[in-house]
């Protein structure tokens, strides 16, 4: 567990970037640090975003939780899930917007975009 790291993880954030600069989207920060340190901040427009991987965060259509270790990892995921949920509402009583996105759905960047954009014209 040690070695694993929150930060540069090619399968979500990387991505997550990529898309953004393919979109032509600007204005954000990866890693700012404020409360919750979600993986993306739109300073301006008061937004965060977090790019949940299926595994950590519990997806219900993907995270396939192995057969052994159980005991581990069961409690691990649903920690991670309540943490996810206390640092929401932490975000939203500080007056941030919040989006969450799924490992999964970056397969399908044009969705993610729309979504984004979306979100972005709230202002």
């Amino acid at each position: 567990m040690a070695l694993i790291r929150s930060k540069g993880n090619k399968a979500t954030e990387l991505r997550l970037a990529a898309i953004l600069r393919a979109a032509g989207i600007t204005g954000w920060r990866r890693h700012a640090r404020i409360s919750g340190r979600p993986d993306f901040v739109f300073f301006k427009a008061r937004i965060a975003v977090f790019v949940d991987g299926c595994f950590w965060h519990g997806c219900r259509w993907h995270c396939r939780r192995p057969k052994s270790g159980s005991a581990y990892w069961e409690p691990k995921i649903t920690r991670n899930k309540g943490r996810d949920r206390e640092v929401v509402a932490q975000l939203r009583r500080s007056g941030w917007r919040v989006y969450r996105i799924w490992e999964h759905s970056l397969k399908q960047p044009e969705k993610v975009i729309a979504r984004l954009n979306a979100v972005l014209a709230k202002d």
